[in-house]
């Protein structure tokens, strides 16, 4: 009977280790598998100079993580992370926009999103976690701040607002607050504002809608779900342009929205009471200043013969305007991508484009794959390292690695990226670039 019983133990066991191994196997090997490829998609990443983020990025607790995989699986961009000997990484940093859908699932809080190795940038300001600047009473919000995506903009807007509202006393007829900008974070500053009872004042030196209004016609937009103040919640994940714009104008006639358009501001001086502001139109005396400005500023040129040409714009409003041309994209960005891409579909159009770097580097998952398939199957031709050097009445100049092509041209479109307010905002004396190098931990904590 032991002899027996010995036996259908030991048979139990091996059942059971045959049970386990003919799923644990696969399941191990398929893991292996695919971190396998994970690596190999790192080291491309690597060499190519794309595996580190520029901006904000998920910043991994690597002693906290647990290697479920719920961040991978839920980032909109699809390869920005991926499991390496069980934890998550950071494998193709450059894609990485900080929607935050990582850091809101990981569920055991061990994502946030933060900046990137910023202290060689020149463009990047100071501030706090409040955005508050290293000028006490001032505050940088939107893409100024660094921290891309209209959702961000909107609740940084909401965020510098309630600091301010902290420490705000009614005590005389000044402004509370005056917000630069009338784009997401502006207007969502502009209503947390209301909702506070502060004193307020929004001018912007163009229109509403702040770097919206640059979209192409019908741009699709990443909004994902976001609250503003008193309107209440948008619930998709993407809006066309005009959609977007058309929620702004009922929100801004809905609560009577003080904002001024085409009223730029000139200067921000200190004074007992705050702050003393001198626009083009009219002064004002305010607590705060809150600088929601975007990074488009006034457009980037090349400063090349021939860039006075009508022909020669830098923006795209309507990619069904253009048939039939011999088109010049300049630039390597989601904005130059995305105009190529709209150019190439219409009728009868010939486009390149031309990029100073070896590759595109810091695209949407999208727009990446899209152009990469457009390029293979011809439809747009690309030249990298290249660098136009001469624009003419119907042609273009093109230098790249050592050879000179000249294209026929009926139109060119420079996407270089804007001057920011640089002169204005070092006047006001705000840090940027490698000054702030010592507060990066501060600032991602």
């Amino acid at each position: 009977m032991d002899f027996l019983i010995q036996n259908e133990t030991a048979a139990t066991f091996l059942l059971g280790t045959i049970i386990i191994s003919i799923f644990l196997f696969p399941y191990i090997y398929s893991l292996k598998k695919k971190e396998s490829s994970t690596k190999k998609r790192l080291k491309e990443t690597k060499e190519k100079g794309q595996d580190k983020p520029l901006l904000q990025h998920p910043i991994i607790n690597q002693s906290a993580c647990i290697g479920c995989g719920i961040c991978v699986d839920v980032c909109p961009e699809g390869d920005v992370l991926g499991l390496i000997d069980g934890k998550a990484t950071v494998i193709h940093g450059s894609h990485c926009i900080g929607h935050g859908e990582c850091a809101e699932n990981c569920p055991i809080g061990a994502i946030e999103i933060g900046l990137g190795d910023i202290s060689e940038r020149q463009d990047i300001p100071r501030i706090s976690k409040q955005y508050e600047t290293n000028i006490p009473g001032i505050y940088i919000t939107g893409e100024l701040s660094g921290m891309a995506l209209i959702r961000n903009a909107i609740e940084h807007g909401v965020i510098a607002i309630n600091h301010i509202h902290s420490n705000t006393n009614n005590s005389n007829n000044n402004l509370d607050v005056l917000i630069v900008g009338a784009g997401p974070s502006g207007l969502a500053a502009a209503l947390r504002a209301i909702e506070l009872g502060l004193n307020y004042q929004v001018i912007d030196q163009s229109d509403i809608g702040g770097t919206i209004l640059h979209y192409p016609r019908q741009k699709m937009t990443l909004i994902q779900t976001v609250d503003i103040p008193l309107f209440g919640r948008l619930k998709q994940g993407e809006y066309q342009k005009e959609t977007i714009l058309d929620y702004w104008e009922k929100i801004i006639s809905d609560y009577k929205v003080k904002i001024n358009t085409r009223e730029k501001l000139i200067s921000v001086s200190p004074n007992e009471e705050g702050f003393h502001i001198v626009t083009a139109t009219k002064k004002y005396k305010t607590k705060h200043v809150l600088l929601a400005l975007g990074r488009r500023g006034t457009p980037r040129k090349l400063g090349i013969p021939g860039e006075e040409f009508s022909k020669v714009m830098y923006k795209l409003l309507d990619a069904e305007s253009y048939k039939h041309k011999n088109i010049l994209i300049v630039g390597g960005g989601d904005s130059a991508i995305e105009a190529a891409l709209g150019l190439a579909h219409q009728e009868g159009n010939y486009v390149t484009i031309s990029y100073r770097k070896p590759n595109f580097f810091r695209l949407k998952t999208r727009n990446e794959k899209n152009i990469e398939t457009a390029i293979q199957n011809k439809k747009i031709n690309a030249i990298f390292d290249s660098t136009v050097t001469d624009i003419n009445k119907d042609s273009v100049t093109i230098a790249s690695q050592g050879n000179i092509n000249t294209l026929k041209n009926d139109f060119v479109f420079i996407f270089a990226g804007g001057e920011l307010p640089f002169p204005l905002l070092e006047s006001i004396g705000i840090d940027f670039g490698k000054k702030i190098n010592s507060t990066l931990k501060e600032i991602s904590k």
